[in-house]
């Protein structure tokens, strides 16, 4: 199951365990802490002042009371001194910890928000680097729907370096889309294949065009997988695809995915800018330079970062559609 990155009040959020960003006493405070508690009712309060406590980078469950959620994972983020104390550890423990302790209660959602990164200062860029590199490692091998929830935009802050990078690569590729100007699928295709560009990208032979032309999406999906020598298992968490989805994709010859699933599918399979072309082409889509979206996933694919999870870190902070999910 996926990672989905929402904007939501984390104490109103459907899944069967929210996280509490809590302090070490357990017994609320500000923030997130504070509303946890608010919502959940003082019998919260009254099963945590069982619990003795916890130390930063550890995780403790209750149950979650008048919450949507069944239970809460309390969990004590660092407090951030310049990142030379072992922020860092304690914050991916955090994680880490919660994470095992849903998995031992057979939990199938959690919900985090993003950990330390409010009045223990830890800097919101790197927190979110942490929280996504450690629930992506996780969902690698764990099937579990995982939220990270930021209540509003200034919680959500991409590393000035990747922002602005980004930025750069828009304004130089942007095209405003004009009316006068409309490009169908086929003449964005043609235009692909006689850049000449191409000369220096992977060449094919006729006999396998012409072998491929007929192919469905979920055919050329398939044969991609069987040629990269990857598990289906494999290709589906690096996509951020639910395994049921998967699983009508491979069992319906002629199954029509969303352009975000394709997408997912080509980064997933590490397919460069053409053969992710190729492959939307079987999916009835197209990248166009007038689509900030396509613009972003194009920066990735050129700069060969196929992580799908900070794909959708870029995504969302451009207010666009995730992969996936």
């Amino acid at each position: 199951m996926p990672l989905e990155i929402i904007r939501n009040d984390i104490t109103k959020v459907q899944v069967d365990a929210i996280v509490n960003a809590a302090n070490s006493s357990l017994l609320g405070g500000g923030g997130v802490d504070g509303a946890i508690h608010r919502a959940a009712g003082p019998k919260l309060l009254e099963e945590c002042r069982t619990l003795g406590g916890c130390e930063p980078g550890q995780a403790k469950i209750t149950k979650g009371y008048n919450l949507p959620a069944k239970y809460v994972i309390h969990t004590v983020g660092p407090i951030w001194n310049g990142g030379n104390n072992n922020e860092e550890n304690i914050l991916a423990n955090c994680y880490k910890k919660s994470l095992e302790l849903a998995k031992e209660y057979n939990l199938e959602s959690i919900a985090f928000p993003l950990i330390s990164s409010g009045a223990f200062g830890y800097p919101k860029d790197k927190a979110l680097k942490t929280a996504i590199s450690v629930i992506g490692e996780f969902l690698l091998t764990n099937e579990m729907l995982v939220y990270l929830v930021v209540y509003d935009k200034t919680a959500f802050v991409l590393s000035e370096k990747l922002f602005s990078s980004i930025v750069q690569y828009i304004d130089d590729k942007y095209i405003e889309d004009s009316p006068f100007k409309r490009i169908d699928r086929q003449e964005v295709h043609y235009q692909v294949l006689c850049d000449s560009s191409l000369a220096q990208k992977r060449k094919r032979s006729l006999d396998e065009l012409i072998n491929q032309v007929d192919e469905t999406f979920s055919q050329m999906l398939l044969r991609l997988i069987d040629e990269k020598g990857m598990e289906d298992v494999q290709v589906y968490k690096k996509a951020n695809i639910d395994r049921r989805l998967f699983s009508k994709i491979r069992n319906d010859i002629n199954y029509k995915p969303s352009k975000s699933t394709a997408i997912a599918f080509a980064i997933a399979l590490e397919l460069n800018l053409d053969e992710t072309k190729d492959l939307l082409l079987k999916a009835g889509f197209a990248l166009s330079h007038s689509s900030k979206f396509d613009i972003i996933i194009e920066y990735f694919i050129e700069n060969k970062n196929y992580n799908i999870f900070e794909i959708n870190e870029a995504l969302f902070a451009f207010d666009q559609n995730l992969l996936g999910v």
